[in-house]
């Protein structure tokens, strides 16, 4: 099975994926500066047991249905399907998120993964640097290849109108739901429902992807490639199966993200509900997929051993 966002990119002759300049972004860094300064000046200001689980909510949803499954397993990986119009709303949950549109999403998604599969890539893409300097660079710049790939996105996405509009407005996308928040449930409601959820959603991604990138436990690994996938088993409940990373670098179409047994993949039985109720279908796990070249097992995972059933995975 060819991989969809590996079709996206196209290398030209000269394409490659080390060289290049990081430069500040200024409209996503005042983004990021904004809502983050709010959350961490005004949250302590306007705490109310209300507050805290409007953002405990929105966040779930949002993350969960949104960003993973909506724009990470089904926009940019195909693991699954959904009709288009609950493919929009998945979309649109994934852009309330704060991070991108969901075709920014989409090509900056399939450009460091793209720059992750060659024998060599800049820092920016493999996190190669200190903590603060890569909060700085994934958050705040962006990379400026000298010979990028071509970025070729579908036409089923890139003609949607309604993803399309999402990415022109997906800053803006937040205002409504803050002045919900803020008729319902004044300050505490708006600052916890929108710069709270925004900065720490924002904020745990890039975290989680630093660490995932760097070190920790892997099943697998793949020859050939400048960066490994790890995973970070602490982290599996409350990135809703996403810090099963090195998992997701060995099988990336794979809609389940917690392939071994007991590793706890939230966002997997979300689907298999989905999927209950006819919403989603044709969900892929990695007994249905063709490995990638340079895939190979480097230890059973600690969580457990897998038993006899000839799965890939085994």
């Amino acid at each position: 099975m060819t991989s969809v966002s590996t079709v996206r990119m196209v290398a030209l002759p000269d394409s490659n994926a080390l060289d290049g300049t990081v430069r500040w972004a200024p409209a996503r860094s005042l983004w990021m500066i904004g809502m983050t300064a709010a959350a961490l000046i005004l949250a302590p200001l306007y705490v109310t047991p209300g507050a805290v689980l409007l953002w405990l909510t929105t966040s779930a949803i949002t993350l969960c249905l949104g960003h993973s499954i909506g724009l990470h397993r089904l926009l940019i990986h195909r693991s699954l399907k959904a009709s288009d119009g609950f493919e929009r709303l998945l979309a649109y949950l994934g852009t309330l998120v704060g991070m991108a549109g969901p075709l920014g999403m989409v090509r900056l998604h399939d450009t460091r993964d793209w720059a992750q599969r060659q024998a060599q890539c800049h820092d920016l893409h493999a996190h190669r640097t200190t903590l603060l300097h890569d909060a700085w660079w994934q958050m705040h710049c962006r990379l400026e290849l000298a010979h990028p790939p071509r970025f070729m996105l579908e036409e089923r996405l890139s003609n949607d109108r309604t993803l399309r509009f999402l990415e022109q407005t997906w800053m803006a996308q937040q205002l409504p739901w803050a002045l919900l928040f803020l008729w319902v449930g004044g300050l505490p409601w708006l600052i916890w429902g929108v710069p709270v959820r925004v900065a720490v959603g924002v904020t745990g991604h890039w975290l989680v992807g630093h660490i995932t990138h760097r070190g920790g436990p892997q099943g697998w690994q793949v020859d050939g490639t400048a960066v490994q996938g790890h995973d970070l088993p602490a982290a599996a409940f409350i990135t809703f199966g996403e810090a099963w990373h090195g998992n997701h670098h060995a099988w990336p179409e794979s809609a389940r993200l917690g392939i071994e047994p007991g590793q706890i993949d939230p966002g997997w039985w979300a689907l298999l509900m989905l999927r209950r109720l006819r919403l989603v279908w044709d969900l892929q796990e990695p007994a249905m997929l063709e490995p990638r070249a340079g895939l190979r097992r480097v230890r059973q995972p600690a969580v457990g051993k897998r038993r006899g059933s000839g799965s890939r995975v085994a």
